[in-house]
């Protein structure tokens, strides 16, 4: 064996034990969005707790009674007018909300745009004709749930002697003994959306809006024993 070949092993075997010892590479991060924690979905909304309506016969309360129309003017604005000193009766059942029932009359001398000329006009022939026809009425046909809270009411709106089917969204905002009163109370909202031509007050369409938005809310209480 040679000199130079005797230099040699000894490095090569050298090198052969260094590199057996040699930790592995580190092995490349697998691909980021593979390697990213699943997106955790959105948490559920809480559940909307039933409020518990006591069945009886209700009277409304004309102060925290409104009734409020809304059309468009040209498409310039958008006014509004009230419909106050509400007289009614909603007929609860609980343990049956389908036997339920709300008869409202709205006179139409609780009629209010907060400018007394407008007033005039809308009472007028040209709309209402409250003359001839001193009130508004509706009465329910059908109630029916429609989820947590909410009831479909449809019913009979009769406006300037003309009847026609409605159909209102209600929701119940709160249920339970008045504080004041300290009797069975309950507050709904309700909405929907009316033709006015449909009850003979079409005058100016379209220029004023047929279509009206409608948006109620109340309050009604179990009266006291006598």
């Amino acid at each position: 064996m040679s000199t130079v070949t005797k230099l040699l092993l000894p490095l090569a075997l050298a090198a052969a034990i260094s590199a057996c010892s040699k930790p592995a590479d580190t092995v490349a991060p697998a691909d980021t969005a593979a390697a990213a924690p699943a997106e955790v979905a959105a948490p559920a909304a809480p559940e909307v707790a039933p409020i518990e309506v006591a069945s009886g016969t209700y009277k409304l309360d004309p102060s925290h009674t409104d009734v409020l129309v809304q059309w468009s003017h040209m498409g310039f604005s958008n006014p509004s007018a009230h419909f106050g000193q509400a007289d009614g009766t909603l007929v609860y059942d609980a343990a049956d909300v389908t036997k339920s029932s709300v008869d409202v009359t709205l006179p139409l001398s609780g009629l209010n745009s907060f400018t007394a000329k407008f007033d005039e006009h809308l009472k007028s022939a040209d709309f209402f004709d409250a003359a001839k026809f001193p009130t508004a009425t509706f009465k329910s046909t059908k109630v029916e749930a429609a989820g947590a809270n909410k009831l479909t009411v449809t019913g009979d709106l009769t406006v300037k002697g003309t009847t026609k089917p409605v159909t209102l969204d209600v929701t119940i905002n709160g249920a339970g003994e008045h504080p004041m009163m300290k009797v069975p109370s309950v507050g709904f909202d309700a909405t929907t959306t009316l033709k006015r031509s449909d009850f003979g007050v079409g005058a100016y369409a379209p220029a004023v809006s047929d279509e009206v938005k409608v948006r109620i809310t109340t309050e009604a209480s179990i009266p006291k024993a006598e």
